[in-house]
């Protein structure tokens, strides 16, 4: 086999609860992650040069060892002693530093297409050895679930076997949000902290919408805002559009608005502000 091509789905937070500072620096948290429809495409194929290439024609994704993927192949190809000559082709419709892991969503397609195109044999527990070493999300996209519970920095990954499909109109400003400065203006309170993962999980199980939406939360959300006030307008037209629940992924920019349907998903987007060019909707994968 010399070319193969993966499906790289993003992921939003249902719930992102921060649970303290680690001593290695990051912070414990625990999240249910909902893996999603929107994707990028992953086309790997052998070369004859001794390099490792990286094209995408978005002018944001890193063409060399700051891209995931990449260091994902480098890993691979090292320990394996692989010769390096591949192409990773990124056809890139996830938005760069919006929350949604795209880029390490990237880099666990990248692992497990390398896994069958090298055919090195590994199983998912040695693949996931190496996904927890490149980043706090990868880790979830080398599970084939729709939803998982995560913990530790997000990268100790429980699969949950829930049914329900969600539908979701999701908006991303043309705006980058780094995890660091999100983190960094981080107030924790953890007096009287509610356990949202358990309070969300049985709407969610039980497809109840209603309560669902009053259980979406995401910690960092204060954070985003105190970075982004305006993005406060952004969450309110959603709703003012008729979005059952909204909330923030991961680090942000990116808010979802939880719809009933896809045809109710499909009504809001077309009420919404048309300022905003990235507007997508999905549902879960």
């Amino acid at each position: 086999m010399r070319r193969l091509t993966v499906l790289s789905p993003a992921k939003l937070n249902l719930v992102l609860d921060i649970m303290g500072k680690r001593p290695d620096g990051f912070h414990e948290l625990r999240t249910i992650f909902e893996r999603i429809s929107l994707a990028d495409q992953i086309i790997l194929s052998r070369n004859k040069s001794s390099k490792i290439t990286i094209h995408c024609a978005h002018p944001d994704v890193p063409r060399n060892t700051g891209n995931l993927a990449y260091k994902a192949a480098e890993m691979l190809s090292r320990d394996f002693s692989v010769p390096k000559g591949l192409d990773i082709n990124i056809i890139k419709n996830i938005p760069v530093a919006a929350g949604l892991a795209g880029g390490s969503s990237n880099a666990a397609a990248v692992l497990s297409g390398l896994n069958r195109l090298w055919q090195l044999g590994l199983n998912n527990a040695q693949l996931v050895k190496y996904a927890s070493g490149l980043g706090s999300d990868v880790t979830f996209f080398l599970y084939n679930t729709s939803y998982a519970l995560g913990t530790g920095r997000g990268e100790q990954i429980k699969p949950l076997a829930i049914k329900t499909k969600l539908w979701h109109v999701l908006v991303t400003p043309r705006v980058k949000m780094y995890t660091k400065e999100v983190f960094a203006r981080l107030k924790l309170n953890l007096t009287n902290k509610k356990d949202n993962v358990n309070i969300l999980l049985p709407f969610l199980r039980n497809g109840d919408l209603m309560r669902l939406a009053g259980a979406l939360s995401n910690d960092l959300e204060p954070a985003i805002l105190s970075l982004r006030p305006d993005f406060y307008y952004l969450k309110r037209k959603l709703l003012d559009a008729g979005a059952v629940g909204v909330c923030f992924s991961g680090s942000g920019p990116s808010v979802y608005a939880l719809a009933t349907s896809q045809k109710h998903a499909l009504s809001l987007r077309a009420k919404f502000d048309r300022r905003y060019t990235q507007v997508f909707v999905v549902s879960t994968l």
